[in-house]
């Protein structure tokens, strides 16, 4: 039994046979879905993805890539990555595709492998600029960066004001009287969102007549337990921050427990915030303030951007910022009442 003979038993087109057997639900009725399926059971069809891909070219097959991870670590140990990955394969999956992850400690190591492999489309997580060069010159398929600085190389990236973010939180916590306020983040030493978002965080200090000095600033990887250390870094400096701004909530998780571990609670003697406005800021005790990116419509827009390419309605150079705000929760005390 092939294509053609079930669209024929069913009465449908070969099309529709097509889009039930890739999971194209949404262009197909319910009931239509329901008769196709029950003939491909009852016959045991089973399509072989090898012959299609090579029939038509195309594996319907994306891939993503999670860079700076070693060989201990795993992405879940990030939620941020796990949510935007959910949300991606949610999206790649509704175009009847499947989603190929891979972890790396560098995104260059990839470049060998999706070489040979027949992938449609590739996704980057928060890749290096010297990478990015790399990647662009030698990979010849649709690729969108997420959180990516490389606007001259002519890709195409979605992601957020990383600076205004920085700006939004140091403002906060100024309005609510907080003067003695430390950053929390990895190095800033290198082009990227962290060193925008520390720009901005500097740029509010200064509207404020605050220097910001390395005093101010404790480096801590995108880790709960790196946050951990942080806050006790900040317990222990002799210095009395009234406040501290987290570049991403996990690491603002870690924070909150490093204080509590030295005596200190939240916000009662420091008050904290955070970045990402994840779903588990809603549960932390207390709840985390934080800066808050759209994370459905930023997956949304990537997995836009990368099929108008595979469509061959994009050919790049697109750098799609999305917005940021603040949301209040328990995690900030106002200095001012």
């Amino acid at each position: 039994m092939n294509l053609k003979s079930i669209a024929e038993k069913a009465g449908v087109s070969t099309a529709t046979v097509s889009n039930v057997i890739n999971g194209n639900y949404h262009k197909v009725s319910q009931e239509t879905v329901a008769k196709v399926q029950k003939i491909i059971d009852e016959n045991e069809y089973a399509p072989n993805a090898t012959a299609r891909s090579l029939a038509s070219k195309k594996s319907r097959i994306i891939g993503v890539v999670v860079p700076n991870l070693g060989p201990e670590e795993n992405f879940f140990v990030n939620p941020y990555n796990a949510h935007v990955l959910a949300l991606l394969e949610n999206y790649i999956r509704n175009q009847g595709y499947y989603m190929m992850m891979r972890c790396v400690g560098q995104c260059r190591e990839i470049i060998p492998l999706f070489s040979s492999w027949n992938v449609d489309g590739i996704i980057f997580f928060g890749t290096f600029k010297s990478e990015i060069e790399d990647i662009h010159r030698r990979l010849r398929v649709p690729t969108v960066f997420i959180d990516a600085y490389a606007d001259e190389l002519g890709i195409v990236n979605v992601g957020i004001d990383d600076y205004k973010g920085g700006y939004l939180a140091a403002r906060y916590l100024l309005g609510r009287g907080h003067r003695e306020i430390a950053f929390v983040g990895p190095s800033v030493e290198y082009p990227g969102v962290i060193r925008q978002r520390y720009l901005g965080f500097c740029a509010a200090c200064a509207e404020k007549d605050i220097r910001i000095t390395p005093e101010h600033y404790f480096e801590a990887f995108t880790l709960y337990q790196h946050g951990v250390s942080a806050g006790q870094k900040i317990a222990a400096c002799g210095r009395h921050f009234t406040a501290v701004s987290v570049m991403s909530d996990i690491v603002a998780f870690g924070v909150i427990e490093g204080l509590r571990l030295c005596g200190l609670n939240v916000p009662e003697d420091v008050s904290v915030i955070g970045f990402d406005n994840l779903p588990e800021c809603r549960y932390s005790n207390p709840k985390l303030t934080t800066i808050s990116q759209d994370l459905p419509q930023k997956a949304r827009l990537v997995g836009e951007r990368l099929f108008a390419m595979i469509r061959g309605e994009e050919q790049g150079g697109s750098n799609q910022v999305i917005d940021v705000g603040i949301v209040e929760r328990q995690s900030v005390r106002d200095l001012n009442r």
